[in-house]
């Protein structure tokens, strides 16, 4: 698509008439007094958290802003392949591949070796590795992310909006009350500024920023270096003869400083990195009084020989670039977990600040939020104890310094203003992107042993499914219509599980597992699936199996894989797959399954593999979801 051709215009780029791109949001009048989860913050955890608990009919749900409205513009762009595909399992994946640009390949420059003043293209890589994801790395503003969110939301069971212009002014914690958590808001909205609403709470997240107000309130703070580096970033239009500004590009300069060069969505937008300074010890860049023409002139000198004319500017700020972390994701000490439980959790930039080099802040900040949000709402619904959330901030702590260090070398690499005169290694840049290109894409992450991640025992059966990581999704054929799908986009932002069974060379394997999970008391499905639910309602299961979809018989399957659900007892034909052959795309090759043995593949409501077994493991199976589930009436 292209759009902002005659100026920036914010809001869906598919509607004609700019006036109506930007529709009023928010809801009207005072907060409720009683809610199950209060969401401080509509940035991009905020909107994940509430998206995701706005599909509980059961769970209610507030989110505050203390700005007066949605997100228009500008804050940041990059969106990782991780994050995609999790945007696909919310329902809007499509809508940000179609409106979003793709970076496809990133090229480098560094100082010409002639002639030093001047900048050469010094090398170009592919961004992602092939098969790392189905999904590509893509660029779209900030705001339209939130909008995709707020569509989720408003579309719900629960018709969730934000509630905005309402700035906490503190909280409260009773572990003995039925509603925990007492929370004092000011409005700040012209009509009814000054006036407090009182919000009591079983549940509240902290999704406010580095200057977190809820952060504060528990007593934590972010530790870490303080910022040492200032870099200024600009969304411009512009007239340039720089041959890659639709390329990402990483540009150094012999004594400038670097540039970091984004095309942004709509073919004519342009994000621009400029290096500007270091910052003396405990200096603010706000102190140096840096302009947008600095910037521009900054960029100028960098881009040398080459032109740059900015002929609009429709966002630009200066920041100063330090790693943070605080110690611990709730309100509950490292010494009482055993004896306390959380009331009062922290998300995103609230827990863990970072520089924007990576293209991480946003994305992991929404898979904090994705982490937490499944689990609010089996602990509410009521599926799982509450010492089940004592395993956010423990595995997402564990992340986010994962994210701290790796964030902090590569804004070393980057920044080449180290007032010597002498440049950066382009060669090392470079090498660096491309041995972390698994980082960057959001698809690293690794989740240790726990109560809710598996010992890896079994992980000879699917080496491609790896425990810990993310369910890496891969071709398959349906066999009730021959459709081409990836098994991956059966799983939704929903709450619920899924076991993906994976048939050895014999069918018996498959039918002995189906018969457990159906009839067996032990079972995980007939234990924790409340009475009057379809089978499928907590733990979805689906089958594999080896042969082409032309061998099988969908009525030879088993019940368990063509249940009956709904008022009516219509059947489900989605549960079962066979591999995409007549594409060569063979799902048991591309993920290392063991043909012979087959495995289970079992996989969290947040898309991370909890475990693999043998099919026959049914002990097993049953033993992995008895450590943190209740059982149903």
């Amino acid at each position: 698509m292209q759009f902002h051709l005659n100026g920036f215009e914010p809001g869906d780029p598919e509607i004609a008439d700019p006036a109506e791109r930007v529709l009023p949001s928010g809801m009207p009048g005072a907060v409720p007094e009683e809610v199950d989860v209060l969401i401080v913050g509509c940035g991009p955890a905020g909107l994940t958290l509430a998206a995701q608990l706005s599909q509980f009919a059961d769970i209610k749900t507030c989110i505050v802003e203390q700005k007066a409205s949605r997100l228009l513009r500008g804050q940041a762009d990059g969106v990782a392949c991780r994050t995609m595909e999790m945007f696909n399992a919310f329902g809007f994946a499509e809508r940000v591949l179609k409106e979003s640009c793709w970076i496809t390949e990133t090229t480098f420059w560094k100082p010409d070796a002639k002639r030093p003043d001047r900048i050469a293209r010094s090398g170009r890589v592919q961004d992602v590795e092939d098969g790392l994801s189905e999904f590509p790395h893509v660029i779209l503003n900030q705001a339209r992310v939130h909008d995709g969110y707020l569509d989720v939301m408003r579309r719900s069971p629960t018709k969730l909006d934000p509630y905005y212009a309402r700035r906490l002014l503190d909280l409260t914690v009773d572990p003995n009350a039925s509603h925990p958590v007492t929370v004092r808001l000011e409005r700040v909205d012209p009509d009814n500024e000054g006036k407090v609403e009182t919000v009591r709470a079983r549940y509240v997240v902290g999704c406010d920023g580095a200057r977190s107000s809820v952060r504060k309130s528990i007593g934590r703070e972010l530790v870490g270096e303080s910022a040492n580096h200032a870099w200024g970033v600009m969304d411009v239009l512009v007239v340039t003869d720089f041959p890659d500004i639709r390329f990402k590009c990483l540009i150094q300069s012999a004594h400038d400083g670097s540039i970091i060069i984004i095309p942004r969505e709509g073919g004519y937008l342009v994000r621009l990195y400029v290096e500007l300074t270091n910052l003396d010890a405990g200096e603010r860049v706000a102190n140096r009084n840096i302009t947008a023409d600095d910037l521009i002139a900054k960029a100028r000198r960098i881009l040398h020989p080459h032109t740059l004319e900015v002929k609009e500017i429709a966002w630009w700020s200066v920041y100063e670039i330090g790693q943070r972390l605080t110690d611990k994701f709730d309100d509950v000490p490292e010494s009482e977990i055993a004896t306390r439980l959380p009331h009062v959790f922290i998300a995103g930039d609230a827990c863990h600040t970072h520089s924007p080099k990576a293209g991480q802040g946003m994305n992991v900040s929404m898979q904090d939020a994705f982490n937490l949000g499944w689990k609010l709402a089996a602990v509410l619904r009521k599926r799982s104890p509450p010492s089940l959330l004592h395993s956010y901030s423990a595995e997402r702590r564990a992340i986010a310094k994962e994210l701290i260090d790796f964030d902090r070398e590569w804004a070393d690499i980057l920044a080449s203003a180290k007032g010597d005169g002498v440049g950066a290694d382009a060669a090392k840049t470079q090498d660096y992107f491309v041995r972390h290109g698994r980082y960057t894409a959001g698809t690293a992450a690794h989740y240790r042993p726990s109560l809710l991640t598996g010992e890896a025992t079994h992980q000879d059966l699917a080496r491609g499914f790896v425990v810990g990581m993310r369910f890496h999704s891969a071709p398959v054929v349906r066999l009730s219509d021959a459709k081409p799908v990836h098994l991956g986009h059966v799983a939704k932002a929903d709450g619920r599980w899924r076991i993906y069974a994976f048939a050895g060379a014999q069918e018996a394997g498959i039918r002995g597992l189906c018969d457990f999970l159906s009839d067996d008391t032990k079972s995980p499905v007939r234990r924790y699936t409340p009475a009057g639910a379809d089978i499928d309602a907590v733990i979805d299961v689906r089958a594999v199996f080896q042969q082409a979809h032309t061998a099988l018989d969908i009525a030879a399957m088993p019940s368990l894989l063509l249940p009956a659900k709904g008022r009516y007892g219509l059947r489900d034909y989605e549960k079962v797959f066979c591999p995409d052959l007549r594409d060569g795309q063979d799902i048991f090759a591309m993920r290392g399954i063991d043909r012979t043995r087959g495995c289970v593949v079992i996989v969290r409501p947040d898309q991370y593999v909890a475990q693999v077994l043998p099919l026959d493991a049914h002990r097993e199976v049953a033993a992995y979801f008895d450590a943190f589930m209740l059982p149903q009436g």
